[in-house]
């Protein structure tokens, strides 16, 4: 029977932490920056949403990006993250050009970044390893 399991070495634990944090930092950066009244016009315009997914929006990409980087509700910020991603490809950018003008491929890539972090959790360099309080199901 074949078995997929991560190797349990310290180098792969603070590899997977830097995917964490990388994705979080961008996550973060990105959602901070939909604050202005520069994020708003674009969703009020072409986008045709109300005004009032401007804070939901912002605060659901720079809190899971926090929440990433510590490493506490790692799955299910991810899955947020997820959602927002392919909000983006399909909603936003139509998925019409992988790469251009209005290339989906810097979302695809996050996408799949998320879903990895999904998939295997959010590792023993995080604060979900280190309090065993939490359930396993919130990690």
């Amino acid at each position: 029977m074949v078995e997929a399991i991560f190797r349990e070495n310290k180098l792969h634990d603070i590899a997977f932490w830097g995917l964490r944090a990388t994705i979080g930092a961008i996550f973060i950066v990105e959602g901070s920056g939909k604050f202005g009244p520069g994020f708003v016009s674009m969703l009020t315009g072409p986008l045709g949403l109300p005004a009032e997914m401007q804070i939901p929006i912002a605060l659901a990409e720079t809190i899971a990006g926090i929440l990433l980087i510590i490493g506490v509700l790692t799955r299910i910020s991810s899955s947020l993250l997820s959602i927002i991603m392919l909000g983006a490809i399909f909603y936003v950018k139509e998925a019409s050009n992988f790469s251009g003008d209005v290339a989906y491929k810097y979302d695809l890539l996050l996408l799949a970044a998320s879903l990895v972090i999904i998939v295997a959790g959010p590792g023993r360099v995080s604060i979900a390893h280190i309090v065993k309080k939490i359930p396993r199901f919130l990690h």
